[in-house]
């Protein structure tokens, strides 16, 4: 299983930092040796990865971003790292779609954002292989990310992209899908005239084609490390219980 890590952004709601924003240091991990070392915020998606099935990790750059093949390129314990470079800034679909170039059709799929950190840190294990799921999140201020309204059964109705007043609290983290469908979507986001810069926009548009989705309410706290703000809420995140 892959798992794909779209981290080509600029990162221009932390900046100035003197290296990529996937690097920034959130947390301690504790090294074989006892010591203490200091954590980038990156890793905590890759473990969720690891932990939800993922057995190799494709990051996806831009050319200015060596230092994460510096840090990740030396491989992942026993999981294999593959890098993919974004020629330039072109949204979050354009990032994710360069990483077909080396994602087969007949492999699942897991895709998270490299400046988040979220709990149960398994939470990805809830997602089926055989179709397009979301990892769902409550939030109290559902507006700032892409919120996903589902029925009853779990069906994806709509995904709201930063709607001022969104129908739900449960937004999206990270989601999961064969590599059939990321096939897909990019075949649709390739169309002309299309080229959607946010993946929930390509995801209405799949489904209004007559395809399903589903959105799963295993996710308990999420926090987005993308801002001063997510930063210190990170740390108090890390801080309680959940950590």
């Amino acid at each position: 299983m892959w798992g794909i890590i779209p981290a080509a952004g600029n990162g221009t709601r932390i900046q100035p930092l003197a290296f990529s924003k996937e690097l920034l240091p959130v947390g301690s991990r504790i090294e074989a040796d006892g010591s203490e070392r200091p954590k980038a915020v990156s890793e905590y998606l890759v473990e969720r990865m690891v932990a939800g099935g993922a057995t190799r990790i494709c990051f996806v750059i831009s050319p200015t971003k060596s230092d994460i093949v510096r840090y990740f390129g030396g491989g992942i314990g026993q999981v294999e790292t593959a890098f993919v470079v974004q020629p330039q800034p072109a949204g979050l679909c354009d990032a994710i779609f360069r990483a077909c170039a080396v994602v087969g059709r007949d492999e699942p799929v897991l895709v998270g954002l490299p400046d988040t950190i979220w709990f149960p840190a398994d939470a990805l294990r809830h997602l089926p292989d055989d179709r397009l799921s979301f990892l769902l999140f409550p939030v109290e201020r559902p507006e700032l990310f892409d919120a996903v309204v589902i029925d009853a059964d779990g069906r994806v109705q709509a995904i709201e992209v930063k709607a001022p007043a969104p129908q739900t609290n449960w937004i999206w983290g990270a989601f999961k899908m064969p590599g059939r469908v990321l096939h897909e979507l990019a075949a649709i986001w390739r169309e002309p005239g299309r080229e959607d810069e946010y993946f929930g926009t390509l995801v209405n548009a799949w489904l209004a084609r007559g395809n399903g989705a589903l959105g799963i309410r295993a996710g308990d706290s999420y926090v987005d490390v993308g801002t001063l703000g997510g930063y210190r809420s990170a740390i108090a995140l890390l801080a309680g219980p959940a950590a």
